[in-house]
């Protein structure tokens, strides 16, 4: 099997069963992924907040942080693709798991061929974010390819939904994008939420970019928002 496309993937695996990581890491590799390890929920945090990777696995019970709390603080700065490892395979541990948060839920014990199969579909639904997106205003960066943020070379902490939103506005200058708009666009066709989720959104935003002499997060009142250049 050509495994040229898989070789660039960096695989993360959270499990405290030392056994699980070695045999997964056997699988990997002979399949072409780079994998790395971690048996602790809040060291995996600290590594996933200042390391780019394309998937997740993570196990679900684990001593002092469980499966549930690490994907809920991990959804608070990064959308990588994660699948959820667990013993536990009642209909609401996987509904639990994947309102969470997680793109997959796989019971264990499982057959790392399967875990393969379903580690390649997540990559392939994940390929456009895998792609480089990034645009510059100029004192502004916003890069959707590993979901950072940049003011001044400062990086600004900011949770996925605001920096979709930002980047939506940034690439298209001048542009007034309605509340539908942006709806659509960043929470998709679906959504059965409030408009004002953008506007709680926007708020957000401002508050962490502030004033700019090059450009501003406008309010077109009774249509929408855009990014004005000054």
């Amino acid at each position: 099997m050509d495994t040229n496309n898989e070789k660039k993937f960096k695989i993360f695996m959270v499990d405290d069963d030392e056994n699980i990581c070695r045999l997964v890491e056997l699988y990997l590799r002979r399949e072409g992924f780079e994998a790395t390890f971690c048996y602790d929920g809040a060291e995996a945090l600290n590594k996933l907040s200042c390391t780019n990777y394309d998937a997740v696995l993570l196990d679900l019970m684990m001593p002092h942080m469980n499966g549930y709390e690490v994907l809920s603080a991990l959804r608070k700065f990064s959308n990588v693709p994660v699948i959820m490892l667990s013993a536990r395979g009642e209909p609401m541990d996987k509904i639990y798991g994947l309102d969470y948060g997680a793109d997959d839920y796989l019971t264990k014990p499982f057959e790392p061929q399967e875990l393969i199969a379903r580690l390649r579909a997540v990559l392939r639904r994940a390929k456009p974010m895998l792609d480089v997106k990034r645009v510059d205003l100029f004192n502004l960066s916003v890069n959707l390819s590993d979901f950072t943020v940049t003011l001044d070379g400062q990086k600004i902490d900011m949770p996925p939904k605001e920096i979709e939103l930002l980047y939506m506005l940034v690439k298209t200058p001048m542009h007034v994008f309605t509340r539908d708009d942006l709806l659509r666009e960043i929470w998709g066709q679906d959504y059965t939420g409030d408009s004002r989720t953008v506007d709680v959104h926007i708020k957000r935003v401002r508050e962490k970019l502030g004033d700019n002499k090059h450009w501003r997060l406008t309010t077109v009142w009774g249509v929408g928002y855009k990014i004005e250049v000054l």
